[in-house]
């Protein structure tokens, strides 16, 4: 849930934060994500110091720069999520969530077709929490598998 507000100016504030934390992270020098980012220097100094307002476009190519996976980690400040933003988007989970978010829209449309009318919003936070218990559940099937084939060795 997101605790703060979601004024433009707080946005920005967030978004800034959270790539401020993808350029500290990145492991090249400013000047080099400003350059594969497309703006100079000073801009990107002043986009992560939250002093300029920042485009989608200008956060993604910044991200991208980066190495960060730029749906995910959008997403995730857009919704309020700026702490976990900041930790996945150097992780396995900014890249799981990229693909995920890129692969369920049509995944959705395809398993529901013509029923998608029948969803409901309130759905969503149950169906949350299903999705994250069967990917813990297959993790550790995954895990219990390979330990099993390490022992029999």
């Amino acid at each position: 849930m997101p605790s703060q507000p979601s004024t433009p100016h707080a946005a920005n504030e967030r978004l800034a934060r959270t790539l401020c934390c993808a350029v500290d992270g990145a492991g090249k020098p400013r000047h080099q994500v400003a350059r594969e980012a497309g703006m100079h220097k000073d801009t990107l100094l002043r986009v992560i110091r939250g002093e300029r307002p920042i485009t989608l476009n200008e956060a993604a190519g910044i991200l991208e720069a980066c190495g960060a996976p730029v749906r995910a980690t959008l997403a995730l400040v857009l919704a309020g999520h700026e702490a976990l933003a900041a930790q996945w988007m150097h992780h396995e989970m900014g890249a799981f969530l990229e693909e995920f978010f890129s692969a369920l829209p049509g995944e959705l449309h395809e398993a529901l077709g013509d029923r998608i009318g029948d969803l409901r919003p309130r759905w969503a936070i149950g169906t949350s929490r299903l999705v994250a218990r069967m990917l813990s559940k297959h993790i550790d099937e995954f895990a219990d598998r390979d330990l099993s084939l390490a022992i029999g060795r």
